[in-house]
């Protein structure tokens, strides 16, 4: 099993910026789509961002579409997502997550695997 471990969460102001960070037990080359879930108590996991490696395609969620920026770096092992211009309704706890092959259902929580164990965030109007 792939063990994801995500870094970065913290409490901001509304318009701050802040990136989270996924890192990878396994070579994240490997691990074409690679990317980020996020859940507000009691919601379901809503689809933020994803990566393909090898390729770099990208897929963003509407409601971040234009303020985050997800990256990868395969040297590393790792997956950054840049948020700017922070709303209040991005306070939710951001998941990273992986799997070995991708899946054109990307933005259902089922398409992945390995889930890291989340990271808080929070942002105050």
């Amino acid at each position: 099993q792939v063990q994801l471990a995500e870094s970065g969460g913290g409490s901001v102001q509304e318009g701050d910026s802040l990136t989270l960070s996924c890192a990878a037990s396994a070579q994240t080359q490997k691990l074409f789509p690679m990317g980020w879930f996020r859940q507000v108590p009691g919601k379901e996991h809503e689809f933020v961002a994803l990566i393909i490696r090898r390729d770099g395609t990208t897929y963003y969620g509407d409601s971040v579409k234009g303020r985050f920026t997800i990256s990868g770096d395969n040297a590393q092992n790792t997956v950054s997502l840049r948020m700017d211009n922070l709303k209040p309704e991005d306070t939710a706890v951001y998941f990273c997550v992986a799997d070995w092959v991708g899946r054109d259902n990307y933005y259902k929580p089922l398409s992945y695997q390995f889930w890291g164990r989340g990271t808080q965030v929070t942002v105050s109007s």
